[in-house]
């Protein structure tokens, strides 16, 4: 599951920039990236969409702030967190 998650944050984060004039990733894509990252460290997801996405099978941490996440991950949701912000996208 990790192997996925590297390849998908690497699909999103070499998308063409929003400031090049083209089209970045969506906000779904984005939405996927992020919350995979925690999918596979284990995160319980509460809300219907991210349950109804990721499921919550083999899930170990209800508390966001319990789930082990190396400095690289936590930066890799910072980044995709700003690229939600840029494109606006619905929290």
């Amino acid at each position: 599951m990790k192997l996925l998650a590297a390849l998908l944050l690497s699909v999103v984060i070499a998308a063409p920039a929003y400031a090049q004039g083209r089209r970045g990733p969506s906000c779904e894509d984005l939405w996927v990236a992020r919350n995979q990252i925690y999918k596979d460290a284990g995160y319980c997801f509460k809300t219907q969409r991210a349950i109804r996405y990721f499921g919550n099978r083999g899930c170990r941490y209800r508390d966001m702030g319990a789930v082990p996440l190396s400095r690289a991950e936590r930066r890799e949701i910072a980044d995709i967190q700003r690229r939600e912000r840029f494109a606006r996208c619905p929290r």
